[in-house]
């Protein structure tokens, strides 16, 4: 691990006199798969557009590569993949339309259909996107948002919708990118799926950070041997 490349200070969100994200601070080093974890609602999301500049911090700073996403926009957009939990499309697009659109976007893209067998889903390059069943949508939104051969990708809740076998799938492709070298961002709600990829992880409920460190860091703070359960303990509730 190297130098940090995200690095996040007292950043603090509200929204209608809601504090969504409150205080919270984080650094992920080069090479690193970090794992932001929470209930729904405990503000994930809004912690990743905050870091991406799509979202103002009221308070607060957060940098990629040691620059302000915000004002840096066009040279961080050529180094940062994003997936973000719901993605929309024109009505009729086909799967390898909007490879290619994406494809356009970047000054050296990586070959979408090697991407898209890598996914398994070469063989829908020319089906319309509005026909992929929830999963295969999922599974196109991380193609995409690897097209632009990013050094760093944001993944939010990735694997929501896919059932045991096309997670574990993307699982391994997603380590592939680590041994690459790539940097991975998630969100997920999956304790197995943080185990299986996370090299550093950090628990938020209400927006405020509960705890931080190596999965077995976390587990080995907590009263039991297993992340679910120390999750659960973690965030105040009943381990069954």
């Amino acid at each position: 691990m190297s130098e940090s490349i995200i690095s996040v200070s007292n950043i603090s969100k509200s929204f209608g006199g809601r504090k969504v994200v409150d205080d919270l601070s984080l650094s992920v080093a080069q090479g690193e798969v970090f794992g932001l974890l929470g209930h729904n609602g405990a503000g994930k999301s809004t912690t990743i557009e905050m870091i991406l500049g799509i979202n103002k911090p009221d308070t607060g700073s957060a940098y990629i590569l040691g620059k302000d996403a915000a004002s840096a926009r066009k040279e961080i957009f050529e180094k940062v993949g994003v997936q973000l939990q719901s993605s929309s499309y024109q009505a009729s697009i086909k799967v390898g339309e909007v490879c290619e659109e994406f494809a356009s976007l970047y000054q050296n893209p990586a070959d979408y259909h090697h991407l898209l067998e890598q996914f398994g889903l070469l063989p829908l390059i020319k089906s319309p996107v509005m026909k992929l069943s929830g999963g295969e949508r999922q599974k196109l939104s991380v193609v995409l948002a690897l097209i632009g051969s990013p050094e760093i990708v944001f993944l939010d809740e990735l694997t929501t919708g896919l059932d045991v076998s096309a997670r574990r799938e993307v699982w391994k492709t997603l380590k592939a990118l680590k041994a690459e070298g790539m940097t991975l961002f998630l969100t997920t709600h999956y304790m197995e799926e943080a185990e299986n990829l996370c090299d550093c992880i950090c628990l938020i409920k209400n927006g405020r950070k509960v705890t931080e460190g190596t999965v077995r860091e976390v587990v080995d703070a907590s009263p039991y041997d297993n992340l679910e359960d120390a999750y659960l303990w973690y965030m105040g509730e009943e381990v069954i």
